[in-house]
């Protein structure tokens, strides 16, 4: 004889059932709809240029079909990531770490930090040895530089990610963020053996490439800077400049006006510590001011046994004014070039540390929708021939900053010690 089921039994076998029924629904209903997502794609724009008439494209599209068939979470196959992804790898294939793509937003950023403000950090990115993200120079008064982020430090995690294999760009993008959000840099710090986490706040960065005064300085055993003037002290022009940008030609003839109004000084010296680089031309301008019209600023070799000599085409204010520049770990590119063009042209003597030495001329390319690229176009030498990509610029003379004393500083001193010899 069967039993009755009593309500309450009925009601518990109702749940199962409910149960069971839409978990077998719900994970059919995934299955399903991963297997027959298909994206919508519309090839524009195929055509190859003039010129690229035997590549075999067969292989790429066998993969994105292949891809877009079997790939289990077809919601993931996204043709403008894969198309960026494949853009990406072929540039890649040079192994070059200066010839990268910029998609719309990390084109969008390099911009603003050429234009002298942006939202990030404020530390300048560079890849060494081919795959390791390294500072190249934290910005003054940077949310990186007071973090305790340094010159040469290298960059092995972002927010708990590995940047093994990132590119520059992806770098740049990861740790640039809206202002007052925070971002964990995993360092390591140059003659360090662990690696420290630093937690910056993002901030809007506002880069002033040219900042400048008259400091006075009292000679006895040493000479050493003093905020008031003195019976015995002498004047020396001091010009910090921080990178090569979109204002930086005209914020410097402001300033270098001003200066040489200013009567009696001794000399510049000219900081180029912690400057990233920019653009080429105006380093050739920078080096204007202290060379004389048609002296040799920079050789650039396409590599078509070529080479071409970019010269000083103005009349600068301190052409016959003693000067001396100050270098470091941090000092790239653009300011690579004046340093070396004062330098050959035996105008200033070098003070500090080996420059960092990248020594190839990139070209900036719009694409369209927002995108970039940067392609090296060329190598750079000093005027003599030097060329500086991975040695870097040797000092005249070698001075280390005072690690026991960070409030002085021993670069400085020295390079007013040499220009009022």
């Amino acid at each position: 004889m069967m039993k009755k089921t009593t309500p309450r039994t009925q009601v518990v076998l109702l749940v199962i059932i409910s149960l069971l029924v839409g978990y077998y629904f719900g994970v059919s209903k995934v299955s399903f709809d991963w297997k027959n997502y298909k994206p919508v794609i519309s090839a524009v724009s195929k055509e190859p240029p003039p010129g690229v008439t035997t590549v075999d494209f067969s292989s790429f599209w066998n993969t994105w079909q292949k891809l877009q068939a079997s790939y289990y979470d077809k919601s993931k196959l996204d043709p403008q990531k894969m198309l960026n992804g494949a853009i990406s790898g072929m540039i890649g294939s040079l192994s070059d770490p200066f010839t990268v793509y910029l998609p719309p937003t990390q084109n969008d950023n390099f911009k603003k930090g050429l234009a002298g403000q942006f939202s990030g950090i404020g530390a300048e990115l560079g890849i060494k040895n081919d795959r390791d993200i390294i500072v190249i120079a934290p910005l003054d008064g940077s949310p990186a530089q007071k973090s305790g982020i340094k010159t040469q430090d290298q960059i092995l995690k972002v927010d708990g990610e590995s940047t093994s294999g990132w590119t520059l760009s992806q770098a740049v993008e990861k740790i640039r963020g809206p202002k007052n959000t925070f971002v964990i840099l995993t360092v390591l710090h140059k003659n360090d053996k662990i690696p420290t986490d630093i937690k910056i706040k993002r901030d809007v960065i506002t880069v002033k490439s040219v900042t400048g005064l008259i400091k006075n300085v009292k000679c006895l055993q040493k000479c050493e800077v003093v905020e008031k003037p003195c019976s015995d002290c002498q004047k020396v022009a001091y010009i910090r400049l921080s990178q090569f940008g979109d204002n930086t030609n005209s914020d410097w003839l402001n300033l270098v006006k001003d200066i040489k109004s200013r009567m009696g000084f001794k000399g510049v010296v000219l900081d180029l510590r912690n400057n990233p680089g920019g653009y080429l031309t105006d380093a050739v301008f920078i080096a204007g001011e202290f060379l004389n019209p048609g002296q040799a600023v920079v050789l650039e070799d396409t590599g078509t046994y070529e080479r071409k000599t970019l010269r000083v085409s103005r009349n600068g204010l301190f052409r016959n004014t003693p000067v001396v520049v100050l270098i470091n770990k941090g000092s790239a590119s653009a300011s690579e070039i004046v340093a070396g063009a004062l330098k050959d042209n035996k105008r200033a003597k070098l003070i500090g540390e080996t420059s960092f030495g990248k020594g190839t001329i990139q070209q900036a390319e719009d694409l369209g929708s927002g995108a970039g690229l940067h392609i090296t176009i060329a190598k750079w030498l000093t005027p003599n021939g030097t060329w500086v990509n991975g040695a870097g610029l040797t000092p005249d003379v070698i001075v280390a900053l005072d690690s026991k004393d960070q409030a002085r500083d021993t670069q400085l001193e020295k390079a007013i010690e040499e220009l009022l010899k």
